[in-house]
């Protein structure tokens, strides 16, 4: 599915099967979680994100961006590959968030193989079988991947400089 960078692999983020799938295609091992898309601060409760309101707000006035921010959950999911934290992300692509508005959060890695540059052309070099569904949004902005921020300490420090600009100006 696009995104407001590159296609992401989407997988429901608690399916222990749908993230082992997506890892399998990434040919990606275990030692990276996998980031998830939402659309609305609603969805946050059922991934078990432990922050506080407060602490989600400056995040809340930034989104949706190309900004993703590794926060606290309660207890693992399989997208956390077995970790107290979690990389959530409101994309800034419209047609995107009303889609996850309707489907539910869903995992957000890149669509390509771990090492390989990301698509922004849902075209190029084909759809592999593994992939059930393709939401061809046609091609994408490219360039950096989103931010990654860790907000699991203070001040937050950024894990991976992106396409947004932080801190923010």
């Amino acid at each position: 599915m696009p995104t407001e960078t590159f296609y992401g692999l989407a997988a429901d983020p608690t399916s222990a099967a749908g993230v082992e799938r997506v890892r399998a295609l990434k040919g990606r091992d275990g030692s990276k979680p996998l980031l998830v898309l939402f659309a609305s601060r609603d969805q946050l409760a059922p991934l078990g994100v432990a922050a506080d309101a407060g602490a989600l707000d400056p995040y809340f006035a930034i989104w949706p961006a190309p900004l993703t921010v590794v926060l606290p959950i309660a207890r693992p999911i399989p997208a956390s590959l077995g970790a107290l934290t979690l990389g959530v992300r409101m994309p800034a692509h419209d047609a995107l968030r009303a889609l996850l508005a309707r489907t539910g959060p869903v995992t957000g890695t890149s669509w390509n193989r771990a090492g390989e540059p990301p698509r922004s052309d849902p075209d190029a070099g084909g759809a592999p079988d593994a992939i059930d569904l393709l939401v061809d949004g046609g091609r994408t902005a490219g360039g950096a991947p989103s931010t990654l921020l860790d907000a699991t300490v203070s001040p937050p420090r950024v894990l991976r400089e992106g396409a947004f600009r932080w801190p923010p100006a």
